[in-house]
């Protein structure tokens, strides 16, 4: 087991705490995927490993705000640089819905997702028809506000290549934010509404008048419901338009049913958009909100204190999108570059004292410089004017020569 962190640990792959970096990775890992009480058990299970419940949360949502704080940055990143998206699809589907998370104190939370894929069509071998279908999702989620969402998601759209993609289409349930966030991202989609959705606003109508269960709401949901997906939705906004009328106790209700779906009466042309190959239902975020979501934090009993949401639905992104591969280099890349902040912060480096040896070797170099030597100016200030007959000092060099005199005679030549 590793204990302590230093700046070596980042060259050995070590990662801040008493586990190895194998088994963190695996706490997080489960942690993600089921309650921290069944992966503390799990572990303890297949590892040996015993880590209480309080544990394996603390890791997994450490990992978690991590994950968060590298994306973060790479949003950043590509909006600072403009970075050219890879090419997308020929055809791309893009859905954002949101779902009600609990929260600590009995409140809930909206966490909104983004789901992206590829549309292809293809003949069924029994009946032969032409099926729509939807592969390669992927997800993005985060408890945001619908702007701040729309530009965190940038990390997601970037990657699929949708600002490049040759054709969109954008099925949606109609929100407001959501028909922001097309907007942000790419405007020119093609919008659908829901086809069940919209469905339901002509059931509410329907049942105000000829209520809930009867045999006559049925037959008559099943008139309008076929209208509406085979192309005659006018007709159908013509028929609640009548039973307005026709019901005045029902009026109010109906009139806003109708004005929902007038208002989004180029977003339900069904027919058109299936021959098209377009999907008209937006069953794909509707099952990440379940799977993605809801599976994991959602569970009797589970009350999510607010700032460990994103962590933990940043963690489920990874592991529903099948990246942890890719993703866990960049957790504990970032895990310890945020342990060594804190060290530092907690404990501030003073400044380096040189050793003695150094210092010693500084002194011998400057006593190697050479001398500067004085001009003649000023050395002749210096001097003092020599007196007459005086004689050299005893330990004058003119008294070590010897003038002997066949030493002196050597000297002169």
């Amino acid at each position: 087991m590793a204990s302590g962190f230093s700046p070596l640990d980042e060259e050995l792959g070590l990662l801040p705490g008493k586990l190895t970096p194998r088994l963190q990775q695996s706490v997080v890992r489960m942690g993600a995927w089921m309650a921290f009480e069944r992966a503390a058990r799990e572990l303890k299970y297949l590892l040996g490993v015993e880590l209480s419940e309080t544990s394996v949360r603390r890791l997994t949502e450490k990992a978690g705000a991590a994950i968060v704080a590298v994306e973060e940055a790479e949003v950043e990143r590509l909006e600072a640089e403009a970075a050219e998206a890879p090419a997308g699809p020929a055809l791309q589907l893009l859905s954002v819905d949101g779902a009600m998370v609990p929260l600590v104190g009995r409140e809930w939370t909206e966490v909104k997702t983004l789901a992206i894929g590829e549309v292809r069509t293809e003949i069924e071998e029994r009946s032969g028809e032409q099926v729509i279908k939807t592969s390669e999702l992927s997800y993005f989620s985060r408890c945001l506000g619908s702007d701040e969402f729309a530009r965190q998601a940038l990390i997601e759209t970037h990657r699929r290549g949708l600002e490049r993609a040759k054709r969109v289409c954008a099925v949606c349930d109609g929100a407001e934010w959501e028909q922001k966030f097309i907007d942000y991202h790419r405007p020119d989609a093609v919008r659908i509404l829901d086809f069940p959705h919209a469905a339901e606003y002509v059931a509410a109508a329907g049942r105000s008048v000829y209520g809930e269960g009867s045999a006559e709401f049925g037959r008559w949901f099943d008139a309008q419901r076929h209208q509406l997906r085979h192309g005659e939705e006018e007709e159908v906004l013509s028929e609640l338009r009548r039973l307005a009328q026709q019901e005045p106790s029902s009026q109010e209700l109906i009139e806003e049913k109708l004005q929902y779906l007038r208002k989004r009466r180029e977003m339900i042309r069904y027919q058109e958009f299936a021959e098209a190959g377009y999907p008209i239902g937006s069953g794909c975020v509707e099952s990440a909100n379940k799977v993605v979501i809801q599976a994991r934090m959602k569970q009797a009993g589970m009350h999510w204190a607010r700032e460990n949401v994103n962590p933990m639905a940043a963690l489920r992104n990874v592991a529903c999108n099948d990246r942890w591969e890719e993703a866990w280099p960049q957790i504990a890349r970032q895990l310890r570059q945020e342990r060594m902040i804190q060290r530092l912060q907690k404990h501030p480096q003073p400044m380096p004292i040189l050793p003695e040896v150094m210092a010693d070797e500084i002194k011998r170099k400057d006593a190697l410089l050479p001398e500067v030597t004085p001009s003649k100016e000023s050395a002749a200030k210096d001097q003092k004017p020599r007196q007459k007959g005086s004689r050299p000092a005893p330990d004058h060099p003119w008294r070590k020569f010897s003038f002997g005199k066949g030493r002196f005679r050597d000297f002169k030549k």
